[in-house]
């Protein structure tokens, strides 16, 4: 949540900044703000409420000269987004300026010392006690930036990635990190500084990703400087990444999201790409390879994660128990950490998140470490902190995700269950031979499979103008397809704020029923399956009682087609693969009600793309 931008070099830093700060908009867009010092070594400091667009229409005026800048992008945490709330803050004597990532857990208390000083406050922000709380240790003990910021950051309680500027010294930026990402792009005599790599990869393919309790000082005259809170310096592990700027376009499609909608074939291509072979009758994860026994021993496995990658965990739950009969628990990561849970040695906990810096994964990562638990990682961001957190895990690869609605990402979750519940059940002789050849056949099959099923948006377009009245949605599934279900219920209040629930088909009798009338679109997800029979009674009850249906069916069912309301059938394929197949349109049906509705797909209100906050 909340995107941060810097920039020191000699380009004008306006310019990166600004286009900086669109591409990481996904992770916040309720205010923007710009701190510049320019060449006459005034602090230049403009801010808005609402997008960057707005903060661009606010400069237009302005001065926006200046080598050296930081800016901000906010998902609001402590004040309404407003532009007295946005970032930067300026400490009392207007001499530094910060932007912050995260959250001050005692914040309070530092302002009312501060308070109690004659310190004023402008914001109801902590991230403006927390700049008020660097200068003021700055100048009462007249010490440089860097070590009041160590000091300060030492009394801090809570999550925060922070860049500062300092008006009297113009050749540097103090950046520092804990539990919120932040990257160092190296260039030549220049240097960037992100919340992720996007921002950076037009210039650069040399990073540094700070660890927690990291600080950074960059000046343009000198290599990088990285020291800990405490002042010993670590050497700077400059990495290369593979993120190229056509990942992060939108390439012709009107939104991201839809583009990543239609990238899912290719997307689920390169996650399988180098696991399963060109015969397609093996699958090889080699995390599974360097801690085979570790994972083949484990009693029980326990997935953590939150929101759409917890489906993915329904889903690999379901999976994992029928190929390797190992006993699966599926947690919100959020309430995981904070319930005692009983974690033995022998567990294995799988956590996955798109992001890698999710924080309620990563503090429920670090209690099951406590634990003595071994952690396998599921991940798309290279070099985030879930996987450096982790002892082993798999990325997903399947590229950059900027729609805050995640598409690629839910699908690259499920593949890479279905790999690792295949790969341990083969080794654990927990699955038929003939089964094994057979998901793996068909796996390698889904993304042509994909291909079809986005053949179908036109139709699905149609049927989107006819729904977009609609208040409620109810959405019905059994087996692999009850967390579809979950799934394109929250894609559809995610993006187009139309109520939706999912729900178990055979639950319905037990509460929702109630609500079923002409008025109340059902989707329904009825391929043909082993509970097949069951769903179509659930179909059968909803429609006695004047209930829409759309159902979700396979190609060339003549039953359902005559009783649905409206069906969008799909290429036939194992149970255990439906919900890579039976997602694709659920997100369409969202992704076009919510254009219909005129919302703004890839920045739903009060959303972001990376909760790096509780």
């Amino acid at each position: 949540m909340c995107g941060i931008v810097g920039y020191i070099g000699q380009r004008n830093a306006f310019d990166i900044i600004i286009k900086g700060l669109k591409r990481l908009e996904y992770r916040g867009y309720d205010s923007a703000g710009i701190a510049l010092i320019n060449n006459e070594g005034k602090l230049n400091v403009y801010k808005t409420k609402g997008k960057v667009s707005e903060l661009e229409n606010h400069t237009i005026d302005k001065d926006i000269s200046g080598n050296i800048g930081i800016a901000h992008t906010r998902w609001a945490t402590h004040g309404e987004p407003c532009t007295v709330n946005a970032h930067p803050h300026f400490s009392f004597s207007e001499s530094l300026a910060l932007v912050h990532n995260g959250i001050i857990e005692n914040y309070a208390t530092l302002k009312e010392n501060l308070q109690s000083k004659g310190y004023i406050f402008k914001s109801s922000t902590d991230t403006e006690v927390l700049i008020q709380f660097i200068g003021h240790i700055m100048e009462s003990n007249d010490i440089d930036l860097l070590t009041a910021t160590q000091l300060a950051l030492q009394e801090v309680v809570g999550a925060y990635a922070i860049a500062v500027l300092e008006k009297n010294n113009p050749n540097t930026i103090i950046a520092a990190r804990k539990s919120s990402p932040l990257v160092v792009g190296i260039g030549e005599n220049e240097f960037f500084l992100a919340s992720d790599a996007t921002p950076i990869v037009e210039y650069t393919d040399k990073v540094v990703y700070l660890k927690d309790e990291e600080i950074v000082a960059i000046n343009r005259e000198k290599d990088i400087k990285i020291v800990n809170l405490y002042n010993v310096e670590t050497t700077p592990e400059i990495k290369q990444i593979t993120l190229n700027l056509g990942q992060i376009e939108k390439g012709g499609y009107p939104h991201f999201m839809l583009k990543e909608i239609f990238e899912q074939p290719g997307c689920i291509y390169d996650c399988m790409r180098g696991r399963i072979n060109m015969e397609a009758d093996n699958v090889v994860l080699s995390a599974v390879i360097d801690y085979k026994e570790r994972l083949l021993n484990a009693k029980r496995f326990v997935i953590v994660a939150c929101g759409t990658s917890w489906h993915a965990g329904l889903i690999g739950k379901q999976l994992i128990e029928m190929l390797c009969r190992i006993p699966v628990e599926v947690e919100y990561a959020s309430e995981f950490r904070y319930r005692d849970p009983v974690i033995n040695s022998d567990d294995v906990v799988i956590a996955i998140s798109q992001s890698g810096e999710t924080a309620d994964t990563l503090a429920a990562i670090e209690l099951a470490k406590s634990k003595g638990a071994f952690i396998y990682g599921i991940c798309n961001a290279v070099g985030s902190s879930i996987p450096r957190a982790t002892h082993t895990g798999s990325y997903i690869h399947v590229g950059p995700e900027i729609g805050v609605a995640s598409t690629k990402a839910f699908t690259g979750q499920v593949t890479v269950l279905t790999m690792l519940a295949l790969t341990l059940g083969k080794a654990n002789n927990t699955i038929k031979e003939e089964t094994y050849l057979s998901i793996v056949k068909e796996l390698n099959n889904i993304p042509e499979k994909m291909k079809k099923v986005l053949e179908l948006n036109n139709q699905i377009i149609e049927l989107s103008r006819m729904f977009t009245y609609a208040h409620n949605f109810i959405y019905l599934g059994r087996g692999f397809s009850y967390p579809v279900a979950l799934e394109g219920a929250l894609k559809l209040k995610e993006i187009s704020y139309i109520h939706a629930e999912g729900y178990p088909a055979a639950e319905m009798k037990h509460g929702p029923i109630a609500l079923i009338d002409a008025e109340m679109p059902v989707v329904v997800i009825a391929t043909k399956n082993a509970l097949y029979d069951k769903v179509l009674s659930n179909i059968q009850e909803i429609k006695a009682r004047n209930g829409r249906v759309i159902a979700i069916i396979t190609e060339g069912d003549k039953i359902l087609s005559n009783i649905a309301d409206f069906c969008i059938e799909l290429p036939d394929t194992i149970d255990c693969l439906e919900p890579l197949v039976a997602t694709v349109p659920l997100q369409l049906l969202a992704y076009h009600i919510a254009v219909c509705k005129g919302m703004n797909v890839d920045q739903p209100r009060n959303l972001a793309k990376s909760v790096t906050v509780e």
